[in-house]
């Protein structure tokens, strides 16, 4: 359920992606997103507030992350979504990485440091509408 009381509230279309080399798994902006990435940066910069943010935040983060080939149907039903397609994004990138890239890419931007970030939910779901919600609540 999202809180209709959040200070700041920004949507950024596109998804983060990831890979892993060495045992090591890196999000990256794709070479074709790198348009995404520069919209966060407008997104983030457009709504950053004249000071940064000095004090105990809570930050909320929606990941909806494209769906694969596989949920689809083919033949007559291609376009259409399976009935056992999954809501839940249970692949790479992990959870931890994607609140990471977007927690540091807002310092120095919107607050000081992300320290200052004492809770928060971090959610990862497939959508047809690739993007990610960022919900800031000074708490």
């Amino acid at each position: 359920m999202i809180d209709t009381e959040y200070d700041y509230k920004l949507v950024v279309y596109g998804s983060p992606r990831a890979t892993s080399a060495g045992g090591f798994v890196r999000v990256y902006d794709d070479p074709n997103s790198a348009k995404e990435k520069r919209k966060l940066a407008v997104v983030i910069q457009e709504q950053a507030p004249k000071r940064l943010l000095d004090c105990p935040l809570r930050v909320d983060l929606y990941f909806y992350l494209p769906r694969p080939k596989g949920h689809y149907g083919t033949g007559k039903n291609a376009g259409r979504l399976k009935v056992l397609a999954p809501i839940n994004h249970t692949k790479k990138p992990d959870i931890d990485n994607l609140r990471k890239l977007i927690t540091d890419a807002m310092t120095g931007i919107f607050w000081r440091d992300d320290s200052i970030i004492c809770e928060g939910t971090t959610k990862k779901i497939y959508s047809d509408r690739p993007r990610t919600e960022i919900f800031i609540k000074i708490l």
